[in-house]
């Protein structure tokens, strides 16, 4: 028997009989109709085709702000913020990199071969280290868009893993963060004092003011850093454009007086230099490793600008510059 007939009993419900019926005004929709979402949910819900375009387009690159397809001029303005935020300490690195594994507690000797291999253990560091192993492979592992040890370890965390290496993880991220954290508190005193020391041999009477005229600059530094990455690129980025031209310029000068020097570019030579010193050879590794210090700050600021300002920098000026 159909229950909706008129012989079907009919249902009581206490609750419904106590509340009463207001009839719609309009008829009953059709509920085969698509339903037309409310205002902004569906970019809520889910990104548009065009979005998914775009990021596809920009590689995938997130950010602080700088989401979307980068190129042209937005490209070249992002590149300038990077190379003042980013390449700041890698940029100077390999100067007393070379001062300290020839003229350190190494005591190496100052002979042709010494200062080749010396120069090529530095270029190939600068390849393998920076080139290939940050720049190709660790700035793919962002965590949407985001780098750094924190970020990285929120990735590993992501997968499912046992209880004991969960821990691990932590760990490892939670030492990573304080290594990083004591070298932003050392490196720019340190950094900024070694700079204004070269006052007292220009100038003997400032010795006593290095302390004070450190401390001042980095007081500086810091209230100009709590505005933002922004302002700190705007300021040091043509600064920094600045200092790796000088870099190219002088090193092409030098070049074309002593060619011979790009024979440095061969590992060869690097080889040598540990063939020739022996464990010397290995206590010297600890000053080339110098040459690439400030490399993590690539993958930590990842976030601010992106993957794809932070490779054009280094592959189209400050690889070349530093090499040179």
């Amino acid at each position: 028997m159909d229950e909706t007939g008129d012989d079907a009993p009919a249902r009581t419900d206490p609750e419904a009989d106590a509340v009463p019926k207001i009839a719609s005004p309009t008829p009953a929709a059709n509920t085969d109709a698509p339903r037309s979402p409310a205002p902004g949910a569906s970019e809520q819900a889910q990104p548009s085709a065009e979005t998914e375009t775009d990021e596809e387009a920009s590689g995938g690159e997130h950010g602080h702000g700088h989401g979307g397809p980068v190129h042209g001029k937005r490209l070249l303005s992002l590149s300038l913020l990077a190379l003042g935020v980013v390449y700041g300490d890698i940029g100077t690195s390999p100067l007393y990199a070379i001062r300290e594994c020839l003229h350190g507690e190494h005591h190496m000797a100052l002979t042709e071969a010494n200062i080749m291999g010396v120069l090529s253990l530095i270029v190939w560091s600068l390849t393998v280290v920076i080139s290939l192993k940050y720049l190709v492979y660790v700035l793919r592992a962002d965590n949407q868009g985001e780098g750094g040890i924190l970020a990285l370890m929120a990735l590993a965390l992501s997968q499912p893993v046992k209880s004991a290496l969960r821990t691990a993880i932590v760990m490892l991220g939670l030492f990573g963060a304080a290594l990083l954290y004591g070298d932003g508190v050392i490196t720019p005193a340190i950094s900024v004092l070694s700079a204004v020391e070269g006052l007292g041999v220009a100038a003997p009477g400032l010795k006593t003011y290095i302390v004070p005229i450190t401390i001042a600059i980095l007081i500086g530094l810091f209230w100009i850093q709590k505005r933002g990455t922004a302002l700190v690129g705007a300021l040091f980025g043509p600064v920094t454009l600045l200092w790796f031209s000088v870099l190219a310029l002088l090193g092409l000068v030098h070049i074309a007086q002593l060619p011979k020097v790009l024979w440095a570019l061969s590992p060869t030579y690097a080889v040598s230099f540990f063939l020739n010193n022996g464990s010397d050879g290995i206590l010297v590794l600890g000053g080339v490793f110098l040459a690439v210090t400030g490399g993590e700050a690539l993958y930590a600021d990842m976030g601010h600008f992106g993957v794809k300002p932070i490779r054009l920098t280094w592959f189209g000026l400050v690889f070349p510059a530093l090499i040179i």
